[in-house]
């Protein structure tokens, strides 16, 4: 099962948070991950993913206008299980907003959603997960947590 990671990194703080929910998600076996900024997008494994995981920057108090405007013309998503991540640069700078965002655009485009939320224990992931710049300590396992989590639920519902 392919999960794509797509998003975009003004400063690179959210390529690194990318990279670490994708090394999460390949803890489990039968998946394929692939880590992937807007500006460059392998639209054949996006076709074949199952999965999707959106992540972009908090900027203004909500999401990347570069993200929302590839969301908003994004035609190969639907029905696929989708989660998102947000980068900050602090507490309280519009993380949840951001991703509450790109949430309603994964259900304009017919898709599934997951966070694990407080299902499967601690830590709890209500929204996805959260990174203030790159991350500290916990917030970089927290994001490792999540793919895992994501990348069990991929499986459980399309293998």
């Amino acid at each position: 099962m392919k999960i794509a990671i797509v998003f975009y990194s003004k400063t690179g703080n959210t390529r690194k948070v990318a990279d670490l929910i994708a090394e999460g998600a390949k803890k489990i076996d039968k998946v394929d991950v692939k880590s992937m900024s807007i500006e460059e997008i392998d639209n054949e494994f996006l076709n074949e993913a199952k999965v999707v995981i959106f992540g972009s920057p908090t900027i203004a108090g909500t999401l990347a206008w570069q993200l929302k405007q590839w969301l908003d013309t994004a035609k190969n998503v639907s029905g696929k299980l989708g989660a998102v991540f947000a980068t900050a640069n602090y507490v309280g700078g519009g993380a949840e907003v951001a991703e509450l965002s790109m949430i309603a655009e994964m259900l304009v485009k017919g898709m599934l959603v997951y966070s694990s939320g407080v299902a499967e224990g601690q830590p709890f992931i209500h929204y996805g997960a959260v990174c203030i710049k790159d991350g500290d300590d916990g917030q970089k396992e927290r994001a490792k947590i999540f793919g895992e989590r994501i990348a069990r639920k991929g499986l459980e519902l399309f293998n």
